[in-house]
């Protein structure tokens, strides 16, 4: 089969992109059914924000829940779930796995 560059849209931004032949023969060797819906740009971009890149971490200052020390975690406590500091958390998993 003879591929021909296609000019395809990014779902993101609306820019036009090409699909190269070559890339189309990738695709098909690959067996990829579905065509690239994003521009480079886009991918990258998309590909750096579900890889952590570009997620901020929430860091919070809280009360251990076990020791009444304060600790800093880096999550949001949900209301109403006890929360433990390193040294606690870590007494509670080895309490809890078995021997």
């Amino acid at each position: 089969m003879e591929y021909l560059d296609r000019v395809l849209k990014c779902v993101d931004c609306g820019a036009e992109f090409v699909f190269t032949a070559g890339e189309q023969l990738f695709f098909s060797d690959k067996g990829f059914k579905n065509e690239p819906k994003r521009c480079k740009p886009c991918k990258s971009k998309r590909s750096q924000m579900l890889s952590g890149q570009g997620y901020q971490r929430v860091e919070t200052t809280t009360v251990c829940s076990q020791c009444g020390k304060e600790t800093t975690v880096p999550f949001k406590p949900t209301q109403g779930r006890p929360v433990y500091c390193r040294e606690c958390f870590q007494q509670r998993r080895t309490a809890a796995s078995p021997a």
